[in-house]
């Protein structure tokens, strides 16, 4: 494989995942899309450092009232922004949800096989 080639794979990967979120923050409350449309800014970077933190530790509290372990993953996807591995596993998990889970993303179902 060339140079090229990875490249441009690189490009489809990147294209997917942004696609994949863009679905599950369009399946957020109307009120919490632009907040967290707003998070994933390159200029937003300490904000959803510190935004993912506080969720992955709300989300390590999920035994208590109102936290949850909601909160676990979102902040999770948040860090993978700006940590490179976080980032192939959330391509990863993304896609997998995409595959085995579509109406997760406000997919229709894949047909039976």
């Amino acid at each position: 494989m060339s140079a090229g080639d990875r490249g441009r794979e690189a490009e489809d990967d990147e294209s997917a995942r942004e696609r994949r979120i863009e679905l599950l923050i369009q399946r957020l409350p109307s009120a919490f899309q632009p907040k967290v449309r707003w998070l994933r800014r390159p200029s937003a970077r300490l904000a959803r450092i510190a935004a993912g933190v506080l969720l992955i530790l709300g989300g390590l509290l999920f035994f208590l009232p109102i936290l949850g372990l909601w909160m676990l993953p979102l902040g999770l996807l948040l860090l993978a922004e700006d940590i490179r591995p976080l980032r192939r596993g959330s391509h990863n998990i993304l896609a997998w949800i995409e595959h085995r889970r579509p109406h997760w993303l406000g997919l229709a179902p894949a047909p039976p096989r």
